[in-house]
């Protein structure tokens, strides 16, 4: 689990009913801050899954955080704050953080669920303005992610839900080297990834949500 704070500690998302506010740090203790549970190609699978009451709940939990991720990737490209390089990896993350959302909100809905209406997120001052600060944040969000995801991921039921969810843990890995290579830090730190206890994670999450 990193020790670095996320947006500098700051609650970046608000919901427009408490009962989602809860629900949210109830799920923070069900899956990692930052995973990833279905991308396009993988929706099929899950729609022939026997998704349980918890797995929806891990589902919709997983979109909360696409949508935060996909929102972040999607302001800083717009901002202008990357180019060149960085902006050449970055819109790829972006595109796969939005094609998530597409696909986590097409399966809950499949599986007979109700996907979680997307926050309202206000990010920190500054996050957008200096390239440093966007990619520090960025890499420091994508492995908490990682180290999370790998604690908790377990806790899915559903074989097959699990079978792809596993899969897709690989390429959230691959957004997190490639921000590590970007902010000069080392892309593959160790031969197995870390994981997160449940009071880690949902110690994590908490701060993202404003009171």
């Amino acid at each position: 689990m990193s020790s670095e704070e996320i947006f500098n500690g700051e609650p970046v998302l608000s919901f427009d009913r408490d009962q989602d506010r809860r629900n949210f740090l109830k799920w923070a203790g069900l899956v990692g801050v930052g995973s990833t549970l279905a991308v396009g190609g993988f929706s099929s699978v899950f729609a022939s899954a026997q998704a349980e009451d918890s797995d929806l709940e891990i589902l919709n939990y997983a979109l909360t955080l696409e949508y935060l991720e996909a929102d972040f990737y999607t302001q800083g490209v717009d901002s202008g704050v990357v180019s060149g390089r960085e902006l050449a990896l970055i819109q790829p993350i972006r595109d796969h953080e939005n094609a998530h959302v597409e696909a986590l909100t097409a399966t809950i809905q499949e599986l007979g669920g109700t996907p979680v209406k997307a926050p309202k997120t206000k990010y920190p001052n500054g996050t957008f303005n200096d390239k440093a600060t966007f990619l520090k944040t960025a890499s420091t969000f994508e492995e908490l992610g990682v180290t999370a995801y790998h604690g908790q991921v377990t806790l899915i039921k559903s074989v097959d839900i699990l079978a792809a969810a596993a899969a897709i843990a690989g390429v959230e890995s691959r957004h997190a080297a490639v921000l590590a290579d970007l902010t000069g830090g080392n892309p593959f730190p160790a031969p197995v990834e870390k994981t997160a206890s449940m009071k880690q994670v949902l110690a994590a999450a908490k701060p993202f949500i404003k009171a």
